[in-house]
């Protein structure tokens, strides 16, 4: 049974968390693999060059919005295919994040936590949240 109560708070905590997670990821391709370096990466794994510079874009837009609560369900599904991208380039690696070259069960669990985040919305403390109604037998 989902407690209606505490259901915006579990919503914000996943949110904020994968918000966290993103800014985390595209500020990692800038500061410490460098633009060059992500463009080079993206490239030796099959990937156009430009790729690069849009998932860090992606990443860094996406994490901003999840952690204010803007427009929450559509951006949280619009990092799913940057997910299953991650997790298709980290297959080949094995089972175990901290194998060489991560595994690919991190981004695949981003993945269902990102649709979790759609099916769930906005939660509590978010931009684009809807004011309560009022319940008219309550008036």
């Amino acid at each position: 049974m989902i407690q209606s109560h505490t259901a915006p708070y579990a919503a914000l905590l996943l949110r904020v968390s994968l918000g966290i997670m993103f800014m985390a990821h595209g500020l990692l391709k800038v500061v410490v693999f460098t633009i060059p370096g992500t463009v080079q990466f993206f490239e030796s794994v099959g990937f156009p060059g430009a790729l690069a510079y849009v998932t860090i874009v992606a990443e860094l837009l996406a994490g901003a919005l999840l952690i204010a609560g803007f427009a929450t369900r559509w951006v949280a599904l619009a990092t799913v295919p940057l997910l299953l991208g991650a997790a298709w380039v980290h297959l080949p690696n094995g089972w175990v994040f901290s194998a060489q070259g991560g595994g690919w069960e991190y981004p695949v669990f981003l993945a269902v936590a990102a649709v979790v985040q759609f099916l769930l919305g906005d939660g509590a403390w978010s931009v684009s949240a809807q004011p309560p109604v009022a319940n008219p037998r309550s008036i």
